[in-house]
């Protein structure tokens, strides 16, 4: 309800007839919910120009009620009555209907803000919510109603009411609501924009469009921000850049390094190729009057020693080359190998982002001893082979993707056995002469016992294949795996 349809006699719950025989030229439309809490909450993080930690709170409705948590920021605008004041006129200078309040809690300052005049509590809490009615404590409809049928109208007629008789009557939540108001249980509010743990700001007289002046802004932050977390001795892995448009509105472009870093230099090289990428997508609107940026992730950082004796093994620099590359082409272009615990070839590495690489395995690395391909195929192809001369030993040729290849020399076998402790399905023994051991067989795609061989044909190409199954029982299939110079 605004104050148009206050004046021409609308109340809220009317049914839509009851409000067009009071205004016959009503024009109706259907609300849309989720555009209306997704253009509050963009206008909530707009706030975060004001207090680093804004929510929007959605007790009653998802949107409308604004809460930003202004621990030690006060000061800046000249005390709490005053930053009261400054927020509440710049959204009245919008144009949009405001009412707001401080206070210890979450609870006390959503009840002022809806059931008193703005204002900042400073003395005894519990006396300025009495006289306030017990909506003000965010309850349902329900509970509303069956209080005020007991006569309990105000908050203040709760606070001597045995807590037994309301929590057997109208539930545990009432009690909670309660408690938080009156600051005896500690309400937490969830960030909308990343927690800065860290950040420095500029705020500047007049706006600013370009993004030249953008990066140089960032350059400048970034040496201030660093200044902080060396002081400190820390260094942090995510950044976060937050540019305050006066249309109310906030663009954020954030970056991660791969190691906690506190280079200046290095920073802004990040965000210079994020903005790169995203500078087709880059709309100032009609300036930017305030520049923060912010850091999270934050990691205890040491010193480092640089000497006559230092070793540098270009690992730093391997690492902020990732950072850079990954800014600039995204997080999944820049990938690493990592070695995985496991017998089977193919399933030896995997890929995971460079950026956000995890902990080594110390028992995957590869054993130096064992021969292994420079090409390794996908998928191991099935090839054709004449049979063997001698029982276990390599082929005399084979025939892949329609190609006869005759063998001139081989070596092997080297056995890959099946990883039972992998598995997920139940074995299947086959048969065998009796007082021999079964081959083992298993349908998760691993397949069967591998023998690999390595075999040169008269061209000198040498090639990894294998055959699946042990040799006299049942079908055994070859495969084409590798490639070696």
């Amino acid at each position: 309800m605004d104050e148009a349809a206050a004046h021409a006699g609308l109340v809220l719950s009317q049914s839509l007839s009851d409000a067009r025989a009071i205004c016959p030229n009503l024009e109706a439309r259907e609300i849309d919910r989720g555009y209306i809490a997704q253009a509050f909450a963009d206008f909530a993080d707009w706030h975060s120009n004001a207090s680093p930690i804004v929510s929007v709170l959605t007790d009653q409705a998802e949107w409308g009620d604004l809460i930003l948590d202004i621990t030690g920021v006060s000061h800046l605008f000249g005390g709490e009555a005053r930053m009261l004041d400054r927020l509440m006129n710049r959204l009245a200078g919008l144009g949009i209907a405001v009412s707001g309040a401080i206070a210890p809690s979450v609870g006390a300052a959503w009840a002022l803000a809806h059931f008193a005049m703005p204002q900042v509590i400073e003395g005894d809490m519990e006396a300025v919510l009495a006289p306030l009615p017990v909506a003000g404590l965010r309850l349902e409809a329900a509970q509303i109603s069956a209080l005020n049928q007991l006569g309990l109208k105000r908050i203040g007629q709760l606070f001597d009411y045995d807590r037994r008789a309301l929590q057997a009557r109208f539930g545990a939540t009432l009690l909670l609501k309660l408690d938080q108001a009156r600051g005896f249980i500690e309400e937490r509010v969830t960030p909308r924009l990343p927690l800065a743990e860290y950040y420095t700001e500029r705020r500047f007289a007049e706006p600013i469009g370009l993004m030249d002046d953008v990066l140089m802004t960032a350059r400048d932050l970034s040496f201030q921000l660093s200044g902080r977390l060396e002081g400190e001795g820390l260094g942090a892995q995510s950044f976060h850049l937050f540019l305050y448009r006066v249309d109310h509105k906030v663009m954020t472009l954030s970056v991660n390094a791969s190691r906690a870093t506190r280079d200046a230099l290095h920073i802004t090289r990040l965000f210079t190729n994020r903005a790169e990428r995203l500078l087709g997508e880059y709309d100032a609107g009609f300036g930017i009057d305030m520049i923060r940026l912010a850091a999270s992730s934050v990691l205890p950082l040491g010193e480092t020693q640089i000497g006559v004796f230092d070793v540098r093994d270009g690992t730093a620099d391997l690492d902020q080359l990732y950072d850079r590359m990954a800014s600039r082409l995204g997080p999944l272009a820049i990938m690493r190998n990592k070695f995985v615990n496991t017998h089977i070839p193919e399933q030896a590495v995997k890929l995971e982002p460079a950026i956000a690489r995890t902990a080594d395995d110390p028992h995957a690395a590869p054993d130096p001893v064992l021969k292994r391909p420079l090409r390794l195929l996908p998928q191991p192809e099935p090839v054709t082979v004449a049979l063997a001369e001698v029982p276990d030993g390599p082929p005399p040729g084979m025939v892949w993707r329609r190609i006869n290849y005759r063998f001139v020399k081989a070596s092997g076998p080297e056995r890959v056995g099946v990883e039972w402790w992998s598995l997920e399905k139940p074995l299947v023994t086959s048969e065998a002469p009796e007082g021999e051991p079964a081959d083992i067989a298993i349908n998760d795609g691993i397949g069967l016992t591998r023998d690999y061989y390595i075999a040169e044909d008269e061209g000198g190409r040498r090639f990894w294949l294998f055959r699946e199954g042990l040799y006299g029982r049942g079908e055994q299939r070859w495969y084409l795996h590798g490639f070696f110079a």
